[in-house]
């Protein structure tokens, strides 16, 4: 396993994290599935978990809590998540920073992570949700240095919603933001046009969430794909985003190596862009951390490829069930 710094943390973390939102609520997931895949990336060299306490309620981050106890001698790094107080996402220029992060709220689900967590401080704590109009509002950043003062967290971040990568650009310019989680695949490339540029410039670490388009790069979803009733992925799916994301699936197996997978393929692409800390696609099972350990191992991309690949850019724009 490759490891790199995670901006001004310090931080050294695998190239390779362990995305945990298919463990908190997504239909189909076993606990004790879930506790396997957590170990093997443990075991396989994986120092870095995202987690978030919408997962489940707080399912996902007690089973990251039972894995830290079982690993309590090696250092492992944890984000995760505060949602907003109204649970809207995604976040809206019209709504108020007050209604959705009052420091109260903030205080409040530090507390419940680091009790579903077992741990007295958390490493990396990200709003989930953003809208850069509360950039310049005094309130978060004080409530940032006071949990930072108090030991309550190391270091502070930001979760952007989808299809917004600069919607995040004025908070990293106050310079209280010490890392970004963002969408950023073969398919959002947009990241790399202003947000990556600014990440660098002050000095903060990227992590790169949805490798694989929730699925879409994995070339597993096809026409017929459907998932129980209830489950998300039946409204992001709905038919013309999964008629429009079969065909752009199969146009990027055609420029596949004779000797490489779609998913190897796009978690490589992330890796290849030096200005990313670290990708973490969803994990649920060994099969699937075996897999993409794996790939990453296989390095960069090609030159030639990586030029190929920027052509399957595909911009979308950010709906109401896109969050």
């Amino acid at each position: 396993m490759n490891y790199r710094m995670l901006g001004k943390t310090g931080w050294k973390v695998s190239e390779l994290g362990h995305g945990m939102w298919g463990m908190g609520s997504w239909t189909g997931s076993d606990d004790k599935e879930s506790l396997n895949a957590l170990h093997r990336s443990v075991e396989l060299g994986v120092n870095f978990f995202d987690t978030a306490w919408v997962y489940g309620n707080g399912r996902s981050e007690k089973l990251l809590g039972s894995l830290l106890k079982a690993y309590h001698n090696k250092r492992l790094y944890i984000a995760t998540k505060i949602p907003p107080k109204s649970f809207r996402y995604p976040m809206k220029p019209e709504y108020k920073l007050n209604d959705e992060y009052p420091s109260d709220h903030l205080v409040e689900y530090v507390q419940r992570s680091l009790s579903n967590l077992g741990l007295e401080k958390l490493d990396l704590v990200l709003l989930h949700g953003w809208d850069d109009v509360w950039a310049d509002d005094e309130s978060w950043q004080k409530a940032v240095m006071d949990l930072k003062r108090k030991g309550l967290i190391q270091a502070f971040g930001i979760s952007i919603d989808r299809w917004e990568p600069e919607n995040a650009i004025k908070a990293i310019q106050t310079g209280f933001i010490d890392v970004v989680e963002v969408i950023y695949n073969i398919f959002d490339q947009a990241p790399e046009d202003k947000l990556f540029p600014i990440c660098k410039e002050f000095n903060v670490g990227v992590i790169a969430r949805v490798p694989f388009d929730e699925g879409t790069l994995t070339g597993s979803l096809t026409l017929n794909s459907h998932w129980p009733v209830g489950d998300w992925r039946n409204k992001y799916f709905n038919p013309e985003n999964l008629l429009e994301s079969v065909k752009r699936a199969k146009e990027l197996e055609k420029k596949m190596p004779p000797d490489m997978s779609l998913p190897e393929m796009a978690l490589r692409f992330i890796l290849s862009n030096t200005d990313v800390s670290t990708t973490i696609p969803g994990m649920r099972k060994v099969k699937n951390v075996d897999g993409n350990v794996k790939a990453v191992k296989n390095g960069s991309l090609k030159k030639e490829l990586i030029s190929e690949l920027r052509n399957h850019r595909w911009d979308r724009k950010p709906n109401p069930s896109s969050g």
